[in-house]
């Protein structure tokens, strides 16, 4: 049964929304806090977090802050009209998705059954499709099938949603994939993002390998385009 973390100072949002995904087979822990979220999830990571941002003693930016350096749990986060740029941030600091309050239970359900899609494709890949599940371009090695990526042989954590953008840009190098192309690769359709969500991954996709290798320079930007992947 696929656990879910939700967290939330809204009492009547951890009751309706665990009663919602409950009814969906989902197994669903609250928690009213981002500091007993932490406590908790630092020990016993669950298949995917739901945060809302603005909590008590500890707020959901700051809690997958501190989840990201032990976890790649992906995380979806809950903000409301007005918090445009902390959804920004948010996405930059390894958030797979976010959803604006007021929501409806069924987007958010949809949300969450995308985000696990994405993560169960690659962590168990086809057999068929197994002897094809890595790939190496100079430094960068993807493996599929583990979800592992590392640079020169360093480990770099990426969401699912990061690597399914790094993937679709290393497949071919040189080509150059506009964000329509990297939005259609890393969401569902029925899903929709704008431009600075696909930019805000890539820049977060660059600052985790740059932790690595401060030379990275592989992602090109190509202004008014799109971005390519230069395995030189």
């Amino acid at each position: 049964m696929t656990r879910i973390a939700l967290v939330d100072d809204d009492r009547n949002i951890l009751t309706s929304v665990s009663i919602a995904l409950e009814s969906e087979g989902y197994q669903v822990t609250t928690y009213n806090d981002g500091a007993s979220a932490y406590q908790a999830l630092s020990q016993d990571p669950r298949d995917l977090g739901v945060f809302d941002i603005k909590m008590p003693r500890m707020d959901g930016m700051e809690l997958l802050s501190r989840l990201r350096q032990k976890s790649d749990m992906p995380v979806i986060f809950l903000t409301s009209k007005d918090e445009e740029i902390d959804e920004v941030l948010g996405l930059r600091m390894g958030a797979d998705d976010y959803v604006r309050k007021p929501f409806s239970q069924r987007l958010l359900i949809e949300r969450i059954r995308a985000v696990l899609r994405r993560r169960e494709a690659r962590m168990n890949p086809d057999a068929e499709e197994n002897a094809a599940s890595t790939i190496t371009r100079g430094k960068l090695t993807m493996d599929n099938q583990r979800h592992l990526v590392t640079w020169d042989g360093q480990s770099v954590s990426l969401t699912v949603t990061e690597f399914l953008i790094l993937e679709t840009l290393a497949s071919r190098p040189g080509f150059v994939k506009n964000r329509d192309q990297l939005m259609d690769a890393a969401y569902d359709d029925q899903i929709y993002v704008d431009d600075r969500t696909i930019d805000s991954h890539i820049k977060r996709v660059r600052k985790k390998f740059k932790a690595v290798d401060d030379s990275f320079s592989s992602i090109e930007t190509l202004y008014g385009v799109g971005y390519r992947y230069n395995e030189a």
